[in-house]
């Protein structure tokens, strides 16, 4: 079976943990017998340069008709706060995310035991940790109008606006992923102040009926941030909209040690993008030293969410953790870590390939 990948490797370090990706599909597509078509795409910087739009038609062209998309990073800080700049590479990913109709972004969240001493956090803390972040992509303050500047330049305003619909769409699959999990869904909001918050609660409660076999609580999201450093593994799904999503999810990265080692799925109604959470961190671009692992993982997710690849999904995880048992991990989690980001790509690699079909049994990120 082919499967059409379209691949935007964006910006900074999002090339160089893309072709770690990459050569790990290819590995999965050797042993698996599986053919992957990897087509590439312009998007960011490099897309605002060559043709003065971060989100080409031709990109979302390409998105359209893949099975999956295998998103790297997008952003340079030559873009940020300068007034001259006309077009930004943020507002490629916007757009990408609202031409695409990818309005559900999940975040897993584990600890790794060979990483347990890596994360600044104590150890029984950490240990047993495994949930999943449901962030609503597509509303709330990024995408609300009106918004900006006043003449003087003085005053700025963003709008946060949420409907009912939009609540309930993402609301389904926080309770269908509870399902198939542990049946514990938290809802991360403020609404003892904003009155959006107070509509999720409305609609989120309307819908709770309809999934007898999930436990539903509420939490604000002050207290959902205290309680992801003091207390993770009390949670099992976590759904809340766009900008908590955004802050909780980097903050949770400090449980498995690294934002490098967190992935994501953006889904839609017909489109699915996989990408690591980090950004594109320019500072380390080129040097070697990014660390692969949360865009590898991303590749896992899109193996078993996009391609019916459960089985190849769980030996690329399995690879994942072996890689860092044998202490191969990058600058991000050890600081005095000399090993690349092609090193820990090649290893797992190898890993892959050393196996065959009948070494893997499948299972399950949600």
């Amino acid at each position: 079976m082919k499967n059409n990948i379209a691949v935007l490797p964006g910006d900074g370090i999002g090339k160089e943990v893309i072709n770690e990706a990459v050569k790990v599909l290819k590995a999965i597509g050797s042993v698996f017998d599986r053919k992957f078509t990897f087509q590439y795409g312009l998007i960011g910087v490099d897309a605002i340069e060559k043709t003065g739009d971060p989100f080409p038609v031709e990109t979302e062209h390409l998105c359209k008709k893949a099975h999956a998309v295998l998103f790297g990073a997008i952003g340079d800080p030559k873009f940020d706060d300068n007034p001259n700049v006309k077009v930004r590479p943020d507002e490629g990913l916007f757009r990408m995310r609202a031409n695409l109709g990818l309005y559900a972004n999940l975040r897993p969240v584990k600890s790794y035991p060979p990483l347990y001493d890596r994360s600044p956090l104590k150890n029984n803390r950490i240990k047993n940790v495994d949930f999943i972040v449901i962030r609503e992509l597509t509303g709330g303050i990024y995408f609300g109008q009106p918004r900006g500047r006043s003449e003087d330049g003085f005053e700025a305003f963003d709008t946060c606006k949420y409907s009912a619909g939009e609540i309930e769409r993402i609301g389904r699959v926080a309770f269908g992923i509870a399902q198939k999990r542990n049946g514990r869904v938290t809802v991360v909001d403020k609404a003892n102040v904003l009155a959006t918050s107070r509509l999720w609660r409305q609609v989120i409660k309307q819908m709770a009926g309809d999934y007898p076999d999930v436990n539903l609580e509420f939490m604000y999201v002050d207290h959902a941030a205290m309680n992801i450093i003091t207390n993770p593994a009390q949670f099992d799904v976590i759904v809340t909209e766009n900008m908590f999503g955004d802050i909780l999810t980097d903050e949770a990265s400090v449980i498995s040690g690294s934002l490098g080692l967190i992935p994501s799925a953006s889904i839609g109604e017909e489109s699915k993008l996989f990408e690591p959470i980090h950004g594109s961190y320019p500072e380390w671009a080129g040097k070697n030293r990014a660390n692969p692992i949360a865009s590898i993982l991303s590749a896992a997710m899109m193996l078993e969410m996009a391609l019916n690849a459960p089985g190849e999904a769980e030996l690329v995880r399995e690879a994942v953790l072996a890689s860092m048992e044998k202490g191969l991990i990058t600058g991000d989690i050890d600081p005095n870590s000399t090993c690349t980001t092609s090193q820990v790509g090649d290893f797992i690699a190898e890993y892959i390939l050393a196996k065959s079909i009948d070494d893997v049994s499948p299972m399950t990120i949600i």
